[in-house]
């Protein structure tokens, strides 16, 4: 063994050491800290560039699943309006039904029809305010609604706007319609069965609509949750694990500590050959 008060080479072994324990100890106080065993591109590039793919992906899925709430949300308030013009229909043609009576009195007969104008009115005031987002979907604005389906935005689900105005395809029935006579009664039972029929349909279509974008909604979910655990197992710490290397590497700091102290104290034994 060479003595030298230049060169203390347990002391460079030393140090070299406690350096890397630092290091480490450094590294898992991060993954403490922040829950994550690779928290950025220094510590495993690889890993990042695939967790950062992901993430990108969950931020796309999060937006079609905003789009698709948009868009199911504007297919319910369409299908109360539906719903509500065909109850009225149902009524109108109680009302219509009533003022066909060949032996209605006038009065009687006025009545029916004040009555039965007021629900016709009804269905336009339901058409008109039957809006989400900017949407309407039974005013004839607009003949189908999209939404994202995929988080590049290449696919859509789509379902399709069912006018229900009065006057139209569907809901036949015109708007200046009376039963203030007993022959204009007797014609609009059947323009009101028809029309009740018709809505009914477009109801169901609707309905198919409402479906498929919930099915999407529900698997668009499911990705995002399968996507948000695969993240998780590629960069979150265990924390048990961290807690246990933590404590190790705190007793090797120490040590080491104490190794460099020791080492540092071997030049000493030189003066002793000069006493």
């Amino acid at each position: 063994m060479s003595f030298s008060v230049n060169t203390n080479n347990g002391a460079a072994i030393a140090l070299q050491y406690l350096n890397l324990t630092q290091g480490q100890l450094d590294q898992t106080q991060s993954h403490i800290n922040t829950g994550l065993k690779v928290a950025s591109a220094k510590d495993d590039g690889a890993i990042y560039a695939i967790a950062q793919n992901q993430r990108g992906d969950l931020a796309g899925y999060q937006s079609v699943q905003a789009s698709l709430n948009n868009g199911s949300s504007a297919i319910d308030v369409a299908l109360s309006a539906g719903q509500s013009i065909s109850d009225l229909l149902i009524q109108m043609k109680q009302k219509a039904l009533s003022a066909a009576d060949p032996s209605l009195d006038t009065a009687s007969r006025q009545a029916l029809n004040a009555n039965f104008t007021a629900l016709r009115d009804q269905i336009t005031t339901i058409v008109k305010n039957a809006v989400f987002n900017n949407f309407n979907l039974v005013d004839g604005s607009t003949t189908k609604i999209q939404a994202l389906a995929s988080a590049d935005g290449s696919r859509r689900v789509t379902a399709a706007a069912q006018n229900l105005s009065l006057s139209g395809t569907i809901v036949t029935l015109k708007s200046t319609a009376t039963v203030s006579t007993q022959a204009k009664a007797s014609a609009l039972i059947t323009t009101l069965q028809t029309s009740l029929t018709n809505v009914n349909s477009a109801l169901a279509k609707l309905s198919s609509g409402a479906a498929k974008f919930s099915i999407q909604s529900t698997f668009t979910q499911k990705l995002s949750d399968t996507l948000t655990s695969g993240l998780g197992n590629l960069v979150d710490a265990n924390m048990a694990q961290e807690s246990a290397k933590l404590q190790a590497l705190q007793v090797r700091q120490q040590l080491g500590v104490q190794a460099l102290s020791i080492a540092n104290q071997a030049p000493q034994t030189i003066l002793s050959l000069f006493r």
